[in-house]
């Protein structure tokens, strides 16, 4: 099918064209769904496609909602290849949708092929299995339908157990093996449409049988002598309708009335033996005609035995008639007895009887010559009636006619009419559904929780992130939302709500999930239509989190600055008190105090870049030390981080060690070099740093340096900022300083 039939559907057909199949009987459309993957699929690799439809119909109303809604589990598409299911299916759970450009082209139907007309200009009709549940009286109706219904050359695609039958004229193969057939354009048949049985206005009422009887005895009585006397002594008669069709048989007509060879029959005239014909014609049309009975006397009828009976015809119209077609009761009777052959010749041997007979025979010849021209005349009456009214007749048809074509061109118009329409809302629908596409991408893509309620709290859409926030299932659209259960403390939500749809204006409050350590803003909103009026409300939860911890920790950096600068100031006035004290000229003043600054400045330097986090030790004994050359010093150690406040005593420490160095220690003289290095222990309950400052190669300090304001400021910067201790010893090489602290937890 895919290769020989689909690819012919398409050949010479523009953009404006239509490609039209008709699937009968399709149950729960798989067959239907099928035959548009192997259309669409067809239409891809087309530069122009016309416009495709598939007509699905059954008559079970079950079956085709099944088949309308196109979902099937995921059984049923163990036969689909994988790349038409990823392209032509969307699973939903546990099954499989079909995609909307399959399933616009299809239309599904109630329709019956035996009791509904047929669909028309079809390209292909694939019936595949519903023809064996018919018997052979209906499949003689439905293929030549069939026939009817397909465009010429179009094609019939059938189940491997059906067949065309007998009507191989209408079709010819294309593939015996896969049952397809195209329709001949050289043969025509009307199909068998239902036909429409009418009564006939001029039945006979039934018999009476002999054995029904009345309420009464008396009337049984009269009923069963009335009915012996007729069959017994009443003389042979008919009943007939205005056509001379006999509708009711008396007994013993068969004397009058012979079986006339050929087809059976019951008109009157046709059974009426010879000599009667005439005569029961002249009389027979004359009582129709008038309405009175009409008798003719002495009619001589031969029997088969050659015998000449005189008989006596009455006709006349059946009295008490009120309702249906007239009817006329022929009676026939004898008259005198039967004549034999002899009898008859010595009767005509008399002259005197041969000349009354002839007489008689003259006057009935002229009544019956008469009566056949009154009868012709009246035909001619007739039949020049009968012309006027089919010249009437004919202006009518052709009026109908060209009302009919006014009516097709109207119909036509509407059509084209119907299809801008169509076509209109074919575009309007694509934006619709664009404008779908683009708002659940929306929702898809925002973090942001939405939620849309009506008036009377129902939800009535949500953004998938609202999961997070409220136990919300994609069934709980058209339930209220005060239903479900929210882990967000709300205290007067409904109020709220509420507020807003009286004032019209948004609220905007706080909310905190303390458990999960979430903060958010709860914004309500008025939901508005196109006329301005509250129809709902908006619910958003915009999460604040970052914002908060952002202005939590602005907050605590300005109070750890303000501690800071305090703190920094009374330690430049204690600086600049103790190095008065101890300095002996205005020169060492500003010298020993500027160091002390350039030192802090430093450390806040690289507290700076650290963001005033944490710092590694490393980074500051280099930062340090590096003024006085590093060519000099050697440091060694762990990696450790020190807090900021652990971080600018350690540095003071560091800087007075070092510029005691470059003043009585090691690095006074030229050969002195100073060696630093740490280690770090982890001994409960804290981490511990031990610092070794060793000099060597270097003068021995003199006694007044030893109780000086450098060994008591590192002292106090170890004990009361560090919570550490601090030993200086003064050895032969160099001084030696060893500064124990433990680290400070974030």
């Amino acid at each position: 099918m895919r290769d020989l039939a689909v690819p012919k559907l398409f050949e010479g057909r523009s953009a404006g064209d239509a490609v039209r199949v008709w699937v009968p009987g399709c149950a729960t459309g798989e067959e239907v769904y099928s035959l548009a993957i192997l259309l669409r699929e067809r239409m891809d690799t087309l530069t122009v496609t016309p416009r495709v439809q598939v007509f699905a119909t059954d008559i079970d109303e079950v079956a085709l909602g099944v088949a309308r809604a196109g979902r099937y589990p995921e059984a049923l598409l163990d036969g689909v290849s994988a790349e038409r299911r990823n392209r032509f299916f969307v699973q939903d759970g546990g099954s499989y949708a079909l995609t909307r450009e399959i399933r616009d082209l299809c239309i599904f139907s109630p329709h019956s092929v035996i009791r509904d007309p047929p669909f028309s200009r079809l390209d292909l009709i694939s019936c595949r299995n519903p023809l064996i549940y018919l018997g052979p009286e209906v499949q003689n109706q439905v293929l030549p339908t069939f026939h009817y219904a397909l465009r010429a050359g179009g094609y019939l695609f059938l189940g491997l157990s059906e067949s065309i039958g007998k009507f191989a004229e209408l079709f010819e193969p294309i593939d015996k093996k896969h049952r397809i057939f195209r329709s001949r354009d050289d043969v025509t048949v009307a199909p068998k449409l239902p036909l429409s049985i009418r009564k006939h206005p001029g039945l006979a009422p039934p018999e009476r049988e002999r054995g029904q009887t009345g309420t009464g005895s008396g009337f049984a009585l009269r009923q069963a002598l009335e009915y012996q006397v007729l069959e017994r002594f009443a003389p042979a008669h008919v009943l007939v309708n205005r056509d001379g069709d006999i509708v009711h048989f008396s007994a013993r007509t068969n004397r009058y009335l012979e079986l006339a060879p050929g087809v059976p029959t019951r008109q009157l005239l046709s059974l009426a033996r010879k000599g009667l014909r005439l005569e029961l014609r002249s009389a027979f049309r004359q009582a129709v005609e008038s309405g009175n009975s009409v008798t003719r006397e002495a009619v001589p009828v031969t029997s088969e035995e050659g015998r000449v009976q005189r008989v006596r015809i009455c006709v006349e119209p059946l009295l008490d008639r009120r309702e249906g077609a007239p009817l006329y009761v022929v009676v026939f009777s004898d008259e005198g007895p039967s004549i034999g052959a002899e009898d008859v010749k010595h009767l005509l041997a008399s002259d005197t009887s041969a000349a009354l007979v002839l007489e008689r025979e003259l006057r009935d010849t002229r009544e019956r010559l008469q009566s056949l021209i009154e009868e012709y005349e009246t035909a001619l009456e007739e039949i020049r009636s009968s012309n006027e009214e089919l010249l009437s007749v004919n202006e009518e048809m052709q009026s109908s006619n060209e009302e009919l074509e006014a009516s097709k061109e109207e119909q036509q118009s509407l059509n084209e009419e119907l299809n801008t329409v169509n076509s209109e809302l074919m575009v309007k629908v694509d934006a619709l559904d664009r404008a779908n596409g683009d708002l659940q991408n929306l929702f898809e893509s925002t973090q942001i929780p939405t939620v849309f309620l009506d008036r009377d709290l129902v939800i009535r859409s949500y953004t998938p992130s609202v999961k997070g926030l409220f136990n919300i299932l994609p069934g709980d659209r058209g339930r209220p939302l005060t239903d479900l259960s929210s882990c967000l403390p709300l205290p007067g939500f409904v109020e709220d709500i509420r507020s807003v749809f009286d004032a019209g204006a948004s609220i905007e409050r706080e909310v905190s999930d303390l458990g999960a350590g979430r903060h958010y803003t709860l914004r309500i909103a008025p939901y508005r239509n196109f006329e301005g009026s509250t129809e709902g409300v908006v619910i958003a939860f915009i999460d604040v989190t970052r914002l908060t911890e952002a202005q939590t920790h602005q907050q605590t950096l300005i109070a750890e600055l303000n501690h800071r600068v305090k703190n920094m100031l009374l330690v430049v006035i204690g600086i600049a008190q103790q190095t008065h004290r101890s300095a002996t000229t205005l020169d060492a003043f500003l010298q020993s105090f500027v160091g002390r600054l350039q030192a802090m400045a430093r450390s806040y330097e690289l507290l700076s870049r650290e963001n005033w986090k944490e710092s590694s030790l490393e980074e500051l004994v280099r930062t340090e030390t590096s003024p006085f050359g590093m060519e000099r010093i050697s440091i060694s150690g762990p990696q450790v981080r020190l807090q900021p406040r652990q971080a600018l005593s350690l540095g003071m420490v560091l800087h007075e060690l070092a510029t005691n160095a470059v003043k009585y220690g090691a690095l006074s003289t030229p050969s002195g070099k100073v060696s630093i290095d740490w280690t770090q222990t982890s001994l409960a309950p804290s981490n511990c740093v031990d610092l070794h400052w060793r000099e060597t190669d270097g003068p021995l300090a003199p006694a007044a340096e030893r109780h000086g304001f450098g060994l008591r400021l590192i002292e106090r910067e170890t004990s009361y900022n560090l919570h550490g201790t601090a030993t200086v010893t003064f050895a032969v090489s160099g001084v030696e300083a060893q500064i124990s602290f433990a680290l400070e937890d974030q």
